[in-house]
């Protein structure tokens, strides 16, 4: 990241939140990815991303089911059919 971006959101009634628009892009936040919490002894607040990883099933060998299978496929998410709405 070249830049700093520092952003803000509201904790919703059932405790969801939202990543701002401008923190997804400056963190390359991507749909599957996850966010790790950390609250440290003096109640500090940090997050951090970690990246949903891909090709975990490409190496594996089918199962003889009777059908044919893809784990890849079946498995590993597909980033770039899906995009965030940056509004």
């Amino acid at each position: 990241m070249s830049h700093e971006v520092e952003d803000e959101t509201i904790v919703s009634e059932d405790y969801s939140v939202t990543v701002p628009a401008a923190v997804r892009r400056a963190a390359d936040v991507e749909i599957g990815d996850k966010i790790r919490w950390h609250v440290n002894a003096d109640r500090d607040l940090s997050v951090k991303l970690i990246k949903q990883q891909y090709g975990a099933f490409s190496q594996l060998e089918p199962a003889d089911i009777g059908e044919p299978t893809n784990a890849a496929e079946d498995h590993d998410f597909n980033v770039r059919e899906s995009s965030f709405d940056d509004t």
